[in-house]
């Protein structure tokens, strides 16, 4: 069977405790658990998997964040501006 997920995560899930192991089984969802089940993946790779999405989830969740931050704060500025010239 061909490696599907990164090394690095693979090291990180062996680094995992038995609690932490156990959250991410439970946050899977979608194919991946089904995969687990049927014997496609080996749970290691499957809880590699999870991982790299869930990291890939946070990129992308903090990046929205900052669009978010940076068009918050141009209001602000556009009204201090017009009390500036009042």
């Amino acid at each position: 069977m061909k490696n599907i997920c990164k090394d690095e995560y693979l090291e990180k899930v062996g680094q995992l405790s038995k609690e932490e192991t156990e959250r991410l089984l439970s946050r899977m969802h979608g194919k991946l658990p089904r995969r687990l089940e049927k014997g496609k993946l080996s749970r290691q790779e499957a809880l590699a998997i999870q991982m790299e999405l869930e990291d890939e989830q946070l990129q992308e969740w903090r990046e929205m964040v900052k669009i978010l931050k940076k068009t918050a704060k141009k209001p602000e500025k556009d009204k201090d501006a017009g009390k500036a010239s009042d």
